[in-house]
């Protein structure tokens, strides 16, 4: 076979997995075993092999072998990472104020009228993807 011929590279981010390095490993082991890839049609064997940061998956077909690799790798920057949900903080328990000594306060000032978002929230799955692509619908594009 020729440099490059029918010789194709694409990566896929599976899923995010909070925890250990162990988890994820369990996770993506789970997911290498239940992969079924296009090619081949009629696999005739099938093996599973682990690597230090993951595993490679090699089907033989009738004519050629495909060969799938999953990695375990740690997200270091993600230029487009969902916002974090806002934290609450708990306040310690306060001891209670002596009633002779408490004076009346003000009432709190009122909060001012929120103004409804510019764009509706974005649909996303549960890996964090939008479902509807950000170009779709866009008239500025070619």
């Amino acid at each position: 076979m020729g440099v490059g011929e029918r010789k194709h590279t694409e990566a896929y981010v599976l899923t995010h997995v909070e925890g250990t390095r162990e988890a994820a490993l369990v996770e993506l082991e789970r997911r290498a075993r239940i992969h079924t890839p296009e090619h081949p049609r009629s696999p005739k064997r099938r093996r599973l092999f682990r690597e230090h940061d993951g595993f490679l998956l090699v089907i033989d077909g009738a004519w050629q072998s495909f060969s799938t690799r999953f990695t375990v790798a740690e997200l270091l920057d993600d230029s487009a990472a969902p916002a974090p949900p806002p934290t609450t903080e708990v306040a310690p328990p306060e001891a209670e104020p002596d009633p002779a000594d408490m004076v009346p306060s003000p009432p709190p000032p009122s909060p001012p009228p929120s103004t409804p978002p510019s764009t509706p929230p974005v649909e996303r799955d549960a890996d964090g993807v939008p479902v509807r692509p950000a170009w779709w619908g866009r008239t500025d594009l070619p």
